[in-house]
């Protein structure tokens, strides 16, 4: 029988999942092209498990730290149909090679230096690692990513960005950003626009990736994302509930 954690999740899951669906109904977009990754930060092994019973198959960690004590018993425990495992926190060049070895996808790649130093741990893996480049347009200063707000900041982000094709051993899927916590989502949809802009100029001016990946949207604005563009959604709280103590985001 179903636990009672693993019940609210499934309940939880379910309203998400309608959710998505008429947002990609909306717009006429199918719902196979969302990827939803459960971001399970501050969860248990025990919540996870219970989400993937559920039938999910992404999951988001924040901290190294923290994934390092989840996600290789997990790995082991869901082998026979593995889970894929998304960092979509901030990353430190010094914990470079502890993420190349852990995740899966990294969404958080904000720098060239951060880049060249899990191409090089992925190298020694040998393996490709896919990953997102994030960045910054909404213009706070308290987020992470490439400034890429205006035009004037988009052309220079698009210029040094040519300098990921020579990375060889990373898979640049797209790119990530983070909205400005606010209380109508609709006030999240211009900073969502201007993320497919930048992912436009990229196209055009280095064409060396497709750019598919646009991986935004969290609990709150979420449908707007989807409407906007997103293929990756964030969403933590409105799969596993509220947090003991809220952290912003997701």
């Amino acid at each position: 029988m179903p636990s009672m954690v693993q019940s609210d999740i499934a309940a939880n899951l379910a309203r998400v999942e309608r959710r998505i669906s008429e947002a990609c109904a909306g717009t006429g977009r199918r719902r196979d092209e969302i990827t939803l990754v459960a971001v399970s930060k501050t969860r248990s092994a025990e919540q996870i498990r219970s989400a993937y019973r559920c039938g999910l198959r992404h999951f988001g960690e924040n901290r190294i730290e923290e994934a390092e004590t989840k996600v290789p018993e997990l790995r082991t425990d869901f082998a026979d149909d593995p889970a894929t495992w998304h960092m979509v926190g901030h990353v430190q060049s010094r914990k470079a090679k502890r993420a190349a070895t852990l995740a899966d996808v990294i969404h958080s790649v904000d720098s060239l230096r951060l880049a060249r130093r899990l191409d090089r741990f992925a190298a020694q893996t040998g393996k490709r690692l896919p990953i997102l480049i994030e960045v910054n347009v909404s213009g706070e200063a308290s987020k992470y990513g490439y400034p890429a707000w205006d035009a004037t900041t988009t052309a220079a982000f698009v210029s040094q960005a040519r300098e990921f094709e020579a990375l060889t051993h990373l898979q640049i899927l797209g790119l990530m950003t983070m909205a400005p916590i606010v209380a109508n989502p609709e006030l999240a949809r211009p900073v969502f626009r201007q993320l497919v802009c930048v992912r436009d100029a990229l196209r055009d001016q280095a064409p060396f990736s497709a750019w598919s990946e646009l991986s935004m949207g969290m609990t709150d604005d979420f449908e707007v994302a989807i409407e906007e563009g997103a293929t990756m959604v964030r969403i933590g709280r409105a799969i596993f509930g509220p947090r003991p103590h809220q952290e912003e985001g997701f």
